[in-house]
């Protein structure tokens, strides 16, 4: 263990805890002796250092302990609100144990049961109570959004109106596309539209984080997708953006209630110059597709 004294780290890095609160940024014991020194980390972690295949087998050893599909889903939930770098590691080097968990079949059983499960927040809620403030409650993200997956959970996977506690569909794709297209976690961002539910199950639910409310529908609807829509290309311009590469998209309109019409994108596979991209690609998670 080297023996040295701190050296100042670059000034557009946390230092200390509050780098080991940041998931995308926390290597946990993968820190060196050198990052834990310039990083205000010495005494803040163990002091043996582990690599990241360490961590991993680490990880999976404790994920194969657990019987229930969804205990592992929580568990792996947990990684990602942690060290999301692990978590991808995991889910690249694991794909097929991994993803049945992170996405369908487990994910429809996490929906269900968000709420008791919830452990923290990830990406943004935006109700029917912040029309006309779409575009502020999209600037309390921290990162510029190039992908962006969009729900109001009116029926997951076959499973019917979950509300709110559809953020699962979302942050399950996000997560398939990072670790499957290799898309900057950075860059992604969920997004529940959160307009009531018409559940009854979850509208008594203590635990359910959603509005308790009826599903909102028509004009009112249409006129928040609208306000979405147009406050994301407000929000996340494509001059935000400096990555050289990232998967191609493919464009199509949808429509609901009224004659109200959206661009969205879906996620094909080859890879394209940024310059050839859209300002950004959002895929509404409708019945169809989910």
């Amino acid at each position: 263990m080297p023996n040295q004294s701190r050296t100042e780290p670059p000034c557009s890095l946390p230092t200390g805890l509050a780098l080991l609160r940041d998931p995308l940024l926390n290597k946990g014991t993968a820190f060196t002796f050198e990052e834990r020194d310039t990083l205000g980390l010495r005494g803040l972690l163990p002091p043996r250092v582990h690599t990241q295949e360490e961590q991993a087998s680490r990880i999976m050893l404790n994920l194969r302990n657990l019987s229930d599909p969804l205990e592992k889903y929580v568990a792996l939930n947990a990684l990602h609100d942690r060290n999301e770098s692990l978590f991808f590691r995991v889910v690249i080097d694991h794909i097929d144990e991994i993803m049945p968990i992170i996405y369908t079949p487990t994910v429809g059983l996490a929906c269900q049961k968000f709420g008791q499960i919830f452990q923290r927040p990830r990406g943004v809620f935006v109700s029917i109570e912040d029309r006309g403030r779409v575009a502020e409650v999209l600037r309390n993200w921290p990162y510029p959004a190039r992908m962006i997956v969009v729900t109001d959970g009116e029926r997951i996977l076959g499973l019917g109106d979950l509300g709110a506690n559809g953020m699962g569909i979302p942050v399950g794709k996000l997560s398939l596309y990072t670790g499957c297209g290799g898309i900057d976690p950075r860059v992604c961002l969920p997004v529940t539209l959160d307009v009531g539910t018409n559940n009854a199950e979850l509208l008594a639910d203590p635990y359910y984080v959603g509005l308790r409310q009826r599903r909102i529908s028509g004009e009112a609807y249409d006129e928040l997708m609208e306000e979405f829509i147009t406050a994301a290309h407000a929000v996340f311009p494509v001059s935000s953006f400096n990555s050289r590469t990232l998967q191609t998209t493919t464009r199509f309109a949808c429509s609901r209630s009224t004659a109200t019409a959206f661009r969205l994108s879906m996620m094909i596979s080859r890879a394209l110059p940024l310059s050839r991209l859209p300002a950004f690609s959002l895929l509404y998670a409708s019945p169809a597709i989910n």
